[in-house]
């Protein structure tokens, strides 16, 4: 593969000979101008002062850091700035802000996932999602035009702040990666398209929480560590970052399952993670990369939100592990209690 820039790459996303749509290519351009500030301000950490906890909390009640206020105010000056953006949500306010109203796109984001992790030193990342705008957006009641399935997204995809920064992308044709090139400031592709092994012999999960877990998943990691001499046939082994753009970017390099599921500890939300914020924008490039996404009832992609901090469950990965946990849900399928 030669390598090229992320400008060369909207000028023929599909290989097909299309640009992508020039305001969509200025979006993404955009996104990834604010990823780069994003990742300087991550790299400089203790040096630039911006560790630790900024004394405030977000909409889902969580502490704050430094890092999470400084990067959810660059997304929505970059939001604002590119004219594109009829409304913009973030996972850290209560609602979405209004941009430019006539703009077709609507942008979604979690500025920092991950951002517990940021003080010891562990990958984080920026996650994204584009969708339509229906129409010029009213002033009124913007959280709405949100509450779109994920099925409908246009693009999505996520920086990865590690070892090097990392830009995976994807505009409904395949996943790409561009890698920062700290010397010259731009994005080269470095690998691509990304296939999800079907098979696989790695899980990851939070194996802490497994006593608050649904039996489904219970049985299903019962499975895995049995081992050769299970139900399965093959040995598992476990990995867990605890950041999922960390998470799922290995099972989009090397493959694997990941499952954050629904648990005991509060049984009145659906699962931990972020429907709009998370489990869309990395159902997308899963499922784009051959994989599948399943929240304990169905394809996370086909679910209609009802607000825009909704919570799922999350189980995303290779096709075949993913499968035997939807067999594994409907054949116990019971009230949670």
């Amino acid at each position: 593969m030669t390598a090229s820039g992320l400008r060369e790459f909207l000028a023929d996303p599909a290989g097909d000979g299309r640009p992508a749509d020039p305001a969509l290519a200025k979006l993404i351009e955009a996104i990834s101008d604010s990823c780069r500030t994003i990742s300087y301000l991550v790299s400089r950490g203790a040096l630039a002062d911006v560790l630790g906890a900024a004394g405030t909390g977000n909409i889902q009640g969580e502490e704050q850091k430094k890092l999470d206020v400084l990067a959810n105010e660059e997304m929505v000056a970059m939001a604002r700035a590119s004219g594109v953006v009829a409304a913009a949500a973030s996972e850290e306010e209560e609602h979405a802000v209004l941009l430019s109203p006539a703009a077709p796109y609507l942008l979604l984001f979690d500025p920092l996932d991950g951002s517990s992790n940021v003080d010891v030193n562990v990958s984080i990342g920026t996650i994204f999602s584009v969708l339509p705008s229906p129409g010029e957006v009213p002033p009124g009641n913007i959280d709405a035009v949100f509450l779109q399935p994920g099925r409908r997204q246009i693009a999505a995809g996520y920086a990865l702040y590690g070892p090097q920064s990392l830009l995976v992308l994807s505009l409904g044709s395949g996943v790409v990666t561009f890698t920062l090139d700290p010397p010259t400031g731009q994005w080269v592709r470095t690998a691509g398209p990304a296939r999800v092994p079907e098979a696989t012999r790695e899980f990851a999960i939070n194996m802490s929480n497994m006593r608050h877990w649904d039996k489904p998943v219970q049985d299903y990691v019962a499975e895995c560590l049995a081992g050769t001499g299970g139900a399965r046939g093959k040995d598992f082994n476990m990995r867990w970052i605890a950041s999922m753009v960390a998470d799922v970017h290995r099972i989009l390099c090397r493959g694997g399952v990941f499952l954050y599921p629904w648990d005991r500890r509060e049984p009145g939300k659906p699962g931990k993670l972020r429907l709009m914020y998370e489990g869309n924008p990395m159902s997308f490039l899963i499922e784009q990369a051959g994989g599948r996404a399943f929240d304990g009832c169905g394809d996370i992609l086909e679910a209609v939100p009802t607000g825009l901090h909704q919570r799922t469950s999350v189980m995303l990965g290779a096709k075949e592990e993913v499968d035997r946990l939807e067999v594994l849900h409907r054949s116990q399928a019971a009230p949670r209690t």
